[in-house]
């Protein structure tokens, strides 16, 4: 670490730059070889100063290449552009201890996610790559989806609300049919404008092939009941999804109903987020029978904003009583009258819910009951988290070796 400090001096140097008291404090910062460098543009160090620029990734790329001291680097929330991302690309490509990197919210497209994508074809050390944020359109995502088929050490890979259309979520479906390193994708919110759901049509055919996938997140996908059924089809003949992340979509009692017969067959479906549809009292009472079979493995439910009453919360508050495999569930947004409010309060004050493993939590006034909101939620993609916290997250439910595909 002593060496990486003296390497960024020297590069400030060269290119005749001042360093950047942000990096050189977090290079001084790290004690031990190993580390994650977090230079987030949202943290307290960078957030009322200039955020990283390309100059701040050229000089970057100076000090890291080559080096085995770094195992994550965190640049999200900067404004690192195409001209970065050709940084970046030096940086992946010379690099040999580079595990994490989490590109949030910059301002890289299409050309710089070439750039990366054609770095990862001979890396052989980066697991996670997050690029969500970036608008990286249809042509990037294409070059991402290509890389795929050449990279044999990837295992996941975050592309959400970067602009995907049709033709490259579909791209994304087509290449995980044959990949074996994948084990989790996040490709929420792409930008499409077909009623026809071809989309989920091909993510179903690629789960009744994949069996490495762990984590599958399609939230804002306009996904309606018709493409759930296509989905759950094919889950009843998948064996390793673990994870089934549908929030912010069309989906109705009918679509709960056909995701609680999967419940009742699957047996390896542990975490469902159906946060921000619509399955109200119906649909929440279809998955309250799958939950309450003894053979049942979810553990984490979000249904969030899904315009549910009393009977049907009242439904999932029985369930959890009969089965106590699930132990993470998220309400808050629904109708919360006092029966709920009484039942949920009894779940939290027994311990069978922990604080940290709902959105709500309850107070009492007047002699009634109410609930109030938590900011606890499931965290998507949490495994991004360079300090490994899982705290009040449902991810912490899945153990990191599950994401080590079986050779």
């Amino acid at each position: 670490m002593e060496d990486l400090k003296r390497r960024y001096l020297s590069a400030c140097e060269e290119i005749q730059r001042l360093p950047n008291e942000c990096i050189l404090k977090v290079l001084l910062d790290a004690k031990n070889s190993g580390v994650s460098l977090e230079l987030a543009g949202s943290n307290d160090r960078l957030r009322h100063k200039e955020r990283l620029t390309d100059d701040d990734v050229l000089v970057l790329s100076k000090t890291l290449g080559g080096s085995s001291a770094i195992k994550g680097l965190d640049l999200r929330y900067n404004c690192i552009t195409d001209k970065g991302a050709v940084y970046l690309a030096n940086i992946i490509q010379e690099s040999e201890s580079l595990q994490f990197l989490n590109l949030m919210c910059n301002d890289i497209e299409a050309e710089g996610a070439e750039m990366i994508a054609k770095s990862l074809h001979q890396n052989k050390s980066l697991r996670t790559l997050r690029m969500t944020g970036n608008k990286i359109g249809n042509k990037g995502a294409m070059q991402l989806a290509a890389m795929l088929q050449i990279n044999a050490t990837l295992v996941e890979l975050d592309v959400s609300d970067c602009d995907l259309t049709t033709q490259s979520v579909i791209a994304f479906a087509i290449v995980l049919s044959n990949n074996r390193r994948i084990c989790a994708i996040n490709i929420s919110r792409p930008l499409l404008f077909s009623l026809q759901e071809e989309t989920t049509v091909h993510m179903a055919k690629m789960l009744v092939v994949n069996k490495t996938l762990r984590e599958l997140h399609m939230g804002k996908h306009g996904m309606t009941d018709t493409g759930v059924e296509r989905l759950c089809e094919a889950l009843k003949v998948n064996n390793s999804l673990r994870y089934l992340d549908l929030r912010c979509n069309k989906i109705t009692r009918d679509g709960a109903k056909c995701l609680s017969e999967v419940l009742k067959q699957n047996s390896t479906l542990e975490i469902v987020d159906l946060s921000s549809n619509r399955i109200e009292d119906d649909g929440a009472a279809y998955l309250s029978e799958a939950i309450k079979l003894p053979h049942s493995k979810l553990r984490a439910l979000s249904i969030t904003s899904n315009n549910i009453g009393t009977a049907g919360l009242m439904s999932l508050y029985r369930a959890i009583g009969v089965n106590s495999s699930l132990t993470h569930v998220y309400i808050w947004g629904n109708k919360l009258e006092e029966p709920v409010c009484v039942a949920f309060s009894q779940l939290i004050s027994s311990g069978r819910l922990l604080d940290g493993h709902t959105d709500v939590s309850p107070y009492e006034v007047d002699g009634h009951v109410f609930l109030a909101e938590t900011s606890h939620g499931l965290r998507r993609m949490s495994r991004c988290e360079w300090d490994g916290d899982f705290s009040n997250s449902a991810l912490a439910l899945i153990k990191s070796d599950s994401l080590v595909p079986q050779t």
